[in-house]
């Protein structure tokens, strides 16, 4: 998976509105934390957001995009992955059910993709064949729904969709219904089955976009786009029940600027939390107490560039690499083990609105 002197291979997403080609396959140097460019793969409009296949060997990525195969609806695009170039090999490509999928992950099993529809409001289950591509959807939920922010939350807008450690359950914060709706997964028949109780709720016009679980088991965190908040919930694994315990804001005293967030993870160690601003241009840091889960704010990292999109911290949690989608650059930071604080390493690559991070070692 990675190169002799053991810098692995690094995939980013795009949006193609201007100057990007598609999907950039970059070099990470794990001594300096620099991204070397290698290679881009064409032919996907808005190859956004990205997942891998549990084996590694497969790349999936939310086509987000408003037509496909002549219907109202975007698609996600399988590719095979050249562990010794990192190049990408179409595969194949299916609809997503709705327009503008935003967000596709694999299942744990390796059998099915899964994907949120932002701009259609709506979840799907595609099934993987044993080569890695995809099969037409197996199942399809269009959500209903809408909370109190007229231009934003006019109806529902699934904007990520999130399997449990397990693998029994998938989390989908709907920004649109100020919900995080839960589905069991039925991996027996590719089905997305309503969970009891079906869905949790966040304060009105918080607007939930992504969610992370604590290594630990217990936790799970959501960042708000519109509240630019986070909601810290107590997780149980069996039930799949979600208890909120804690709301804290993402952005310093005193600001006073528009600002919508966007990405949260937590770090490999469980000591950490991460968000990104898109408005105060930072990524918000915070400290987990290991008895409760609650989160301390730390301070503010600036990502060096315009509206963060997606982050990803890499497989040691020794970097953290931002994507500044609206400044077409990507930057890197040490992470201090200690801390958790952010120091710039100096490096950073131009690269056309980057959207999202992965590293096929994560």
């Amino acid at each position: 998976m990675t190169q002799a002197n053991g810098n692995p291979i690094v995939f980013v997403g795009t949006y193609t509105h201007t100057d990007s080609q598609g999907i950039y396959t970059c070099r990470f140097d794990t001594d300096s934390g620099a991204l070397e460019p290698m290679s881009v793969e064409t032919g996907a409009g808005n190859p956004s957001f990205l997942a891998l296949h549990p084996n590694r060997r497969f790349l999936y990525a939310a086509s987000e995009v408003h037509e496909f195969d002549g219907k109202e609806q975007g698609a996600v695009y399988a590719y095979a992955i050249n562990h010794e170039s990192g190049g990408l090999t179409y595969m194949n490509s299916r609809g997503a059910g709705g327009p503008g999928p935003c967000h596709v992950k694999a299942d744990a099993t390796g059998r099915f993709v899964l994907a949120a529809n932002y701009h259609g409001g709506s979840v799907c289950m595609l099934p993987i064949e044993d080569d890695g591509s995809l099969a037409p959807t197996s199942d399809f939920i269009q959500h209903e729904g809408s909370s109190v922010n007229p231009r934003r939350q006019d109806q529902a807008h699934a904007h990520s969709i999130n399997p449990d450690p397990q693998n029994h359950f998938a989390y989908v914060p709907d920004l649109g219904q100020d919900r995080v709706v839960i589905y069991r997964l039925d991996t027996d028949d590719g089905r997305l089955v309503p969970s009891d109780p079906a869905y949790v709720e966040v304060n009105p016009g918080f607007g939930p976009r992504h969610f992370d679980f604590h290594p630990g088991g217990r936790w799970a965190y959501l960042i708000n786009e519109l509240g630019s908040t986070i909601t810290a919930f107590e997780y149980d694994p069996e039930s799949g029940r979600l208890s909120e315990f804690q709301v804290i804001g993402t952005l310093p005293t005193g600001f006073s600027g528009s600002n919508t967030t966007a990405d949260i993870h937590v770090h490999p160690s469980g000591g950490f939390v991460y968000g990104s601003n898109r408005g105060h241009d930072s990524v918000a840091i915070f400290s987990v107490d290991g008895d409760s889960g609650r989160l301390t704010p730390l301070g503010h990292r600036s990502t060096g560039g315009r509206t963060p999109r997606n982050f990803s911290i890499d497989p040691s949690g020794r970097f953290l690499i931002a994507a500044n989608q609206d400044s077409d650059n990507i930057v890197s930071f040490h992470i201090d083990q200690q801390s958790g604080l952010l120091t710039p390493t100096g490096h950073e690559v131009s690269i056309p609105m980057p959207v999202c991070i992965r590293f096929l070692d994560e």
